[in-house]
C-alpha cells in the first residue's frame, strides 16, 4: 500500500513537471502566433491603419486548438501503441504528426486572415511565415510531446481509466485553458500596449493601436514569443503544472477512502481554500493600489 501510494506521488510529481514544460510551450507558441484573445487587436490593426509584421495565424481559440492537436498526437500514439511499437517512440511519432498538421493550419490561418485584410492595405510577408512558422511548430511540438507524454503516465502507470485519445481531448483542452487565462494578458496588454499607462486596459480610442516597433526595427512575433517566454511563458506553465500535480494528487492519496469520496471531499476543500487565497489577493490589491486612474485625474 505504501509502496504504491510513493510509486503514484513519484508518477505525479513528473506528470506535474512535464504539464509545466507543456504550459510555458503553449502559452510562448500561442503569443508567436498572436492566438487566443490578443489576437482580436493584431486583427483589427490594419483595419485602423495600422500595417504591422505580426504572425497572425489563430483559427480558434487556445482551448479547442490544443483540445485538436493533443487529441490527434495522443490518438496516434495509442495505434502506435496498439502495433506493439516502443512506447517513446510512438510517443514522439504521434506528437511529430499533430504537430505537422497545427503547421497546415498556422499556415492556412495566416494566409487566409491576411488575405482577408488585402484592402486594408495588409501585404502577405512571406519571410515573417517562413520564420515564424517553424519557430511555432517547435513550440508546439514541445507542448503537445509533454501533454501526450503525461496522458501516457496517466494511463499506464496510474491505472486511469480513460483511453489516451480521450485523456489527450481533456488535457489539451485544459492546457489551452491555462495558457489563454494566465498567459495571454502578458502578451495582449503588457506587450501589444506598452505604449499605455500600466493597468488602463484598452481604451477604445487605442483599439488597433498595437506597438509595432521593437528594441531594434519593426516588431515581429518573435520579439512578442522573447517577451512572453520570460513572464507569461512560466506563469502558464506553473499554473498548469499546478492543476495536474494537484489532482493526482489527491487521487493518489484519498482516492481509496470511501470508494473515492475522500478524493472528492479533498477536491472541493481545495476549491474552498483557493476562492478565500484569490479574495484575499483582491481585496488586499484594491485597497493598497485602488482604481486606476488617468494621468489627467493624478496630475490635478
Amino acid at each position: 500500500m505504501v509502496e504504491n501510494i510513493v510509486f503514484g506521488i513519484g508518477i505525479t510529481a513528473l506528470a506535474g513537471a512535464l504539464a509545466a514544460v507543456a504550459g510555458a510551450a503553449e502559452d510562448t507558441e500561442s503569443d508567436i502566433g498572436s492566438q487566443g484573445d490578443p489576437n482580436s487587436q493584431v486583427q483589427l490593426a490594419p483595419q485602423m491603419g495600422f500595417i504591422h509584421r505580426i504572425f497572425n495565424k489563430a483559427v480558434a481559440g487556445e482551448p479547442p486548438a490544443y483540445g485538436l492537436w493533443c487529441t490527434l498526437g495522443a490518438g496516434l500514439a495509442w495505434a502506435f501503441l496498439a502495433k506493439d511499437v516502443n512506447p517513446v517512440l510512438a510517443l514522439i511519432l504521434g506528437a511529430t504528426i499533430a504537430t505537422f498538421v497545427q503547421g497546415v493550419y498556422a499556415t492556412s490561418g495566416y494566409l487566409g486572415r491576411t488575405a482577408s485584410l488585402a484592402k486594408f492595405g495588409q501585404p502577405v510577408y512571406i519571410d515573417i511565415l517562413k520564420s515564424m512558422l517553424s519557430v511555432t511548430m517547435a513550440h508546439a511540438f514541445v507542448a503537445i510531446f509533454t501533454t501526450v507524454a503525461m496522458c501516457y503516465l496517466m494511463n499506464a502507470s496510474l491505472g486511469h481509466p480513460f483511453p489516451l485519445p480521450l485523456l489527450g481531448l481533456v488535457w489539451g483542452i485544459a492546457l489551452g485553458a491555462a495558457g489563454s487565462a494566465t498567459g495571454n494578458p502578458f502578451y495582449g496588454k503588457e506587450r501589444q500596449y506598452q505604449n499605455q499607462k500600466f493597468g488602463a486596459g484598452v481604451p477604445i480610442s487605442a483599439s488597433g493601436n498595437i506597438v509595432r516597433y521593437a528594441e531594434a526595427g519593426q516588431r515581429n512575433s518573435l520579439d512578442n514569443g522573447w517577451f512572453s517566454s520570460k513572464l507569461g511563458g512560466p506563469a502558464s506553465g506553473v499554473c498548469f503544472g499546478l492543476i495536474v500535480f494537484l489532482e493526482l494528487w489527491r487521487t493518489v492519496l484519498f482516492e481509496h477512502i470511501g470508494a473515492g469520496w475522500g478524493a472528492i471531499i479533498v477536491g472541493l476543500a481545495m476549491i474552498l481554500v483557493f476562492v478565500v487565497i484569490d479574495r484575499w489577493v483582491e481585496v488586499y490589491a484594491r485597497k493598497n493600489y485602488g482604481p486606476y486612474t488617468s494621468a489627467e485625474e493624478a496630475s490635478s
